[in-house]
């Protein structure tokens, strides 16, 4: 699980945190390709990993796309 505390566009900090189930993940790397950001990558043993946590915006496109709900992500707003 990866936690992260971002400024919002209000100005008040966002709690976003992520969280990959490797006993649901397939290794597919849908999550990988379509994050906007490029928040994931593909580690040595073919799961994603959470590699560049800063750039996270929140957006849930991980989540909406694991066809193997493997994905979880908490923004609290």
């Amino acid at each position: 699980m990866v936690i992260l505390i971002l400024p919002a566009k209000t100005g008040k900090q966002r709690h976003i945190a992520i969280h990959l189930d490797h006993n649901l993940c397939k290794r597919c790397g849908i999550c990988v390709a379509f994050c906007p950001q490029g928040v994931f990558v593909t580690g040595d043993d073919g799961y994603p990993v959470v590699a560049a946590t800063e750039k996270c915006t929140g957006c849930q496109l991980c989540f909406y796309r694991c066809p193997d709900f493997a994905v979880e992500v908490e923004v609290d707003k």
